[in-house]
């Protein structure tokens, strides 16, 4: 297939990439910088800087790329900018669908997030709905699935929590910062993560699963008070103390879904895999 990654430089695209072009696809990737076009060129596919904010821009590089699927990996999360990333949630993800649909793509992969749904006592299913009442959130998220729902074919990729290379679970990352500042909460919150490489071998499978919605997360959701010890462990820093409180809706995702479609994570849980963080 052609494929167009949007998003190629970012955390799970720098992993993507590779496997895409290893499957024998032909890549065409997107950057905001001209050092991300360099990089995704001496990686070995072709390039285009576009910012997605830019209609017109992105129009003119899906007609000229031409692809035959689109996979939509952009955020801002890599630097925190979370009002850019909604922004790139609801207003980015339309300019690409509607460039990509213009362009006679049709099909989409696309990223969203899996701690979306309602309050509940076990880790969430793809059939449950978005939780409403956290619009700040949640708005973003479903406006992104509703964009990518209206092409012809189209996954959503809820990833959990991701950790590894790049991600603020990683050496030098975020969440050692609020390590060391004592800030990251053990509670009874439950998370669902996955390894940014699972992530991306998710992306690619994607690309042959039938239409929907499919959790990208690892076998073990757990609490904070599981989990925070163990990263900290694996970063070499003190456990904070344990704390109280879980609001109904922290309490991770199935991925028993992406399991039935053939997903087998090389990382299936955070224990085993928060120690290699450092190897």
């Amino acid at each position: 297939m052609r494929v167009l990654l949007a998003g190629a430089t970012g955390a799970i695209g720098r992993q993507l990439l590779p496997l895409l072009l290893s499957a024998g696809h032909t890549v065409v990737g997107t950057s905001r910088s001209a050092s991300g076009v360099a990089a995704i060129r001496a990686a070995g596919a072709d390039a285009v800087r576009l910012d997605v904010f830019d209609r017109d821009a992105t129009f003119r590089a899906l007609a000229d790329a031409r692809p035959d699927a689109v996979i939509h990996q952009l955020t801002a999360l890599g630097e925190r900018r979370f009002e850019e990333n909604a922004r790139i949630r609801r207003e980015g993800t339309r300019n690409l669908v509607e460039a990509a649909v213009k362009a006679g793509t049709g099909q989409i992969v696309a990223q969203s997030i899996s701690w979306v749904y309602g309050p509940g006592a076990a880790p969430a299913t793809e059939d449950e709905p978005l939780d409403a009442s956290r619009e700040g959130l949640v708005g973003p998220a479903r406006a992104l699935e509703e964009a990518a729902a209206s092409m012809e074919r189209h996954v959503v990729l809820r990833y959990g929590l991701l950790y590894g290379p790049g991600t603020w679970y990683s050496p030098g990352g975020w969440a050692e910062g609020e390590l060391r500042e004592g800030r990251l909460a053990a509670g009874a919150a439950v998370s669902s993560f996955v390894h940014v490489v699972d992530a991306a071998r998710a992306a690619l499978l994607a690309l042959d699963w039938p239409d929907g919605v499919v959790n990208v997360v690892d076998d073990e959701p757990a609490a904070a008070w599981e989990w925070v010890p163990a990263l900290a462990a694996a970063l070499d820093l003190p456990a904070p103390p344990l704390t109280v409180g879980r609001e109904g809706w922290e309490r991770g995702a199935s991925n028993a879904k992406a399991r039935a479609l053939g997903w087998r994570p090389a990382h299936p849980s955070w224990r085993t895999g928060f120690p290699e963080l450092t190897r």
